[in-house]
């Protein structure tokens, strides 16, 4: 008898427990929701706005990927590295994605791979061929790839091994090459963060615009 009241009695007890229960859940849901919407709403959509908005407004050349225009036209950006065709232009580091922004990626080579130092071989003869120096003078850069293959930018020893060819292929004198060179060096940033570096891209526009050559890079 007394276990048959105290079933009937739980049944009503557990019902009562489970829609205070269910209400518990649904009551903490609702926010929960409202939260994740508001997130997305002004971290992903507002504050993205505005920090475009505002990085156009202070830097709109930036912004807009540093592009580089000759006559209106677009010929590349100072951020990313292209193939120049001619000995009247100064040659970027080498590419392991062909230059393309899409396939950016590195050889992935480790230093011990019997493939990477055959093609680094290769590389510095042919350069030292082009340059007309020693095997021993030329840069590594001219001869590595940068981790994304998209740099840009050369040491200044390896734009001054292509002065004296560049100047020679655009009827320029040495001096006023390298016075090109020099005027494109760029030291660390801020002062203190990298080394000297030389932009390949404003530096070759720089070379157009004071003496074209007949085969216009691409």
């Amino acid at each position: 008898m007394n276990r048959s009241a105290a079933a009937s009695l739980s049944r009503p007890a557990r019902a009562r427990a489970a829609a205070v229960l269910s209400l518990q859940h649904s009551g903490a849901l609702r926010p929960a929701i409202g939260l994740g919407v508001a997130s997305l709403l002004v971290l992903g959509l507002a504050y993205a706005l505005a920090a475009t908005g505002v990085g156009a407004a202070l830097f709109p050349a930036q912004a807009q990927g540093s592009l580089l225009l000759h006559h209106g036209q677009v010929r590349g950006s100072q951020l990313v590295a292209q193939p120049f065709v001619g000995d009247g232009y100064f040659q970027a580091r080498p590419s392991a994605a062909s230059y393309d922004p899409m396939a950016a990626a590195g050889s992935n080579l480790a230093r011990s791979n019997p493939a990477l130092q055959e093609r680094v071989t290769e590389a510095t003869r042919a350069v030292a061929l082009r340059e007309g120096i020693a095997v021993a003078d030329v840069p590594g850069d001219l001869v590595t790839q940068s981790g994304a293959g998209m740099d840009p930018e050369l040491s200044p020893a390896a734009a001054a091994v292509q002065v004296k060819r560049v100047a020679a292929t655009r009827g320029l004198g040495v001096e006023q090459v390298q016075a090109l060179v020099q005027a494109h060096t760029q030291g660390p940033q801020w002062g203190v963060f990298g080394q000297p570096r030389v932009n390949v891209m404003t530096l070759n526009m720089a070379l157009d615009a004071s003496q074209p050559v007949h085969n216009p890079s691409p």
